[in-house]
């Protein structure tokens, strides 16, 4: 890490315990590690995420508020199944949200997220061009919660993330339908004009985003 990263990093807030629960089980159901249909277990991702019961059971309550997670009478914990037709429904609502995000955090960015978010694009493009999706989703993961911070738009947040999650989950589940370099570029694009204040052109790159996906969607649908 560079003086650079490392420093707007620090000024970044400090994330909670059950915060890093919840990223931390995320990875693990976005990566088809824990397969849709499987039961969840409270001591078992304790165990898997090193991190105590409390936060891992609250990172779970925000899994079932947003259908990452699912509670079945006698059969407790499951994880949500992926519903292939329903992901274009996802995208176009994931659509509107980026563009009121990108442009939010294209007006109200500080410096030091701004530097951290075109740290987290070049890293994207970086793992795109050695095909590293692990090191991809990782650093698209922590782009994200530096744009939600900036944009300052909890309702927005809010909303998206449970999209997010799908998109991601998606994409490890149909990897071999898609390509993410375009997807880096079109995160690059997106995160350069936030960086230089331009809102109209952050919606552009938000969009060639939704694109790619939409397409990416469409060719998995027909296969």
């Amino acid at each position: 890490m560079t003086k650079t990263s490392a420093s707007s990093s620090a000024r970044l807030p400090k994330r909670r315990a059950a915060d890093l629960a919840y990223d931390k089980i995320e990875t693990l159901i976005s990566k088809l590690e824990i397969a849709p249909g499987s039961p969840v277990i409270e001591a078992e991702l304790a165990e898997m995420t090193g991190l105590g019961r409390t936060p891992v059971r609250e990172a779970l309550m925000r899994m079932v508020s947003i259908g990452l997670v699912v509670q079945q009478p006698r059969r407790g914990l499951l994880v949500s199944t992926i519903d292939v037709m329903e992901h274009l429904d996802v995208l176009a609502t994931r659509r509107v949200l980026e563009q009121l995000i990108c442009t939010s955090a294209a007006r109200r960015a500080t410096d030091s997220q701004r530097k951290a978010l075109l740290a987290c694009a070049h890293k994207m493009v970086k793992a795109a061009d050695r095909g590293n999706l692990d090191d991809y989703m990782t650093a698209d993961q922590e782009l994200d919660h530096i744009c939600h911070a900036a944009c300052r738009n909890k309702s927005a947040v809010k909303a998206v993330i449970p999209l997010v999650v799908q998109c991601r989950r998606f994409w490890y589940a149909y990897q071999h339908e898609g390509e993410i370099s375009e997807g880096a570029a079109a995160h690059l694009a997106m995160v350069e004009a936030i960086v230089s204040g331009q809102a109209a052109e952050a919606v552009v790159g938000a969009n060639r985003l939704m694109d790619y996906l939409e397409l990416f969607t469409r060719r998995v649908i027909d296969t």
